[in-house]
């Protein structure tokens, strides 16, 4: 052991046994009177050298943020998830992570049958429409001419009418697909963003095959589109707190990748409906966030302002939790033979308050003393 440890350990010891002395009360024989059950005396002397502290309980505004949990998610406004139309296979990608694109431009190419279905079947109908058209003309002018039967007429009519039908479904099924051109037959789909931004998340790769939301199964997110600038914080406020919140208030938002950044923004949505399991109710906050630090998906304390409320305060470090119970220390009157007293009590405190002060809502009254420093020392001597 060098001599620096030892001069510590020494230095260790001397603190220890000069608070135990400094905790020692007076013995009962020079005094003649005993502690009550739930009460520490000290001499004064003793108490000072202990290092113990008190604070007066005073009524102050508490409250005026209202701290909850939330999580940080895209706007909805300014985002938007890609989803491939067709099934098919993935040719080539265009856009890669980070990248930023206008409306229209391409993300990847998938070569599909569905596309080439979708020409023939454009092809075929306007066949179809033709044909149907002239016969529909040539019954109409046989008819005319007293040369053919109302029959033929109708059924002529109502074909030309299904060809109609036909080719007007076969030309919106092309234009979805972006097949307008019918001079030519391609099974290679573009796949285009549909809004302007950078693109967030890329979840495709050459050569994977991927399945068409008109299909009617499962079809995978490909791209992820948006704006990072504004996000939205969604957050749980519990019913009790609910009339305190309104649209507009103000928040402050921290994260743990930035513990020293409050972000801010403000509550432009308060949902109708609580959770019957949490009993919350989500509350949106909207975030600027042009460094785009704050992330999807990352968990947040949400700060919102409120009005505060008068209430008894007290330091947080006056309090210890012993089992299920709340308690602090309390200077009475001095004892008869002039010791301080402290009266160990149980009290009822609120969430409400800040960092520094916490509400309490039964137990003390204004005006006592609560020590805020050495309580752990008296509640060995109770």
């Amino acid at each position: 052991m060098n001599k620096a440890t030892g001069l510590a350990k020494i230095g260790l010891v001397a603190c220890m046994m000069t608070l135990a002395a400094a905790c020692e009360p007076v013995s009962e024989a020079t005094s003649g009177v005993v502690p009550p059950a739930g009460e520490a005396w000290l001499v004064p002397q003793r108490a000072q050298e202990a290092g113990i502290m008190t604070t007066n309980v005073s009524n102050t505004e508490v409250g005026r943020e209202l701290l909850t949990s939330g999580r940080v998610t895209f706007d909805d406004e300014r985002v938007s998830h890609v989803f491939s139309p067709v099934t098919g296979r993935v040719t080539r990608i265009v856009a890669q992570l980070g990248q930023r694109v206008a409306v229209g431009d391409a993300l990847a190419v998938i070569s599909s049958p569905d596309l080439g279905n979708a020409f023939s079947d454009l092809v075929k109908a306007e066949a179809d429409l033709s044909a149907a058209e002239r016969e529909y003309h040539r019954q109409h002018e046989l008819f005319d001419a007293h040369a053919g039967a109302q029959r033929d007429l109708d059924a002529a009519e109502a074909a030309f009418r299904k060809a109609q039908a036909e080719h007007q479904r076969a030309k919106e099924k092309a234009h979805l697909l972006e097949a307008d051109a019918p001079d030519r037959v391609t099974q290679e789909f573009v796949l285009r963003a549909p809004i302007a931004g950078e693109v967030i998340a890329r979840n495709v790769n050459p050569g994977v095959e991927v399945q068409g939301q008109y299909g009617g199964s499962s079809a995978a997110e490909l791209y992820t589109v948006g704006e990072l600038d504004r996000v939205w914080v969604l957050a749980d406020v519990y019913e009790i707190d609910l009339p305190r919140v309104r649209i507009g208030s103000a928040v402050n938002v921290r994260v743990i990748a930035f513990p020293d950044r409050r972000f801010g923004g403000r509550v432009d949505w308060i949902a109708d409906a609580i959770d019957p399991t949490s009993r919350t109710v989500k509350v949106r906050c909207v975030i600027d966030n042009p460094d785009h630090e704050l992330k999807p998906e990352m968990y947040a304390t949400v700060g919102v302002l409120v009005p505060g409320q008068q209430a008894l305060t007290i330091p947080r470090s006056a309090l210890l939790r012993v089992g299920d119970q709340t308690i602090v220390f309390v200077r009475g009157e001095e004892a008869p033979d002039g010791r301080w007293r402290f009266e160990r009590r149980s009290i009822t405190v609120s969430d409400e308050g800040n960092n520094d002060a916490v509400a309490v809502m039964s137990g003390l009254s204004s005006g006592e003393q609560v020590v805020t420093l050495g309580s752990i020392l008296l509640l060995g001597m109770v």
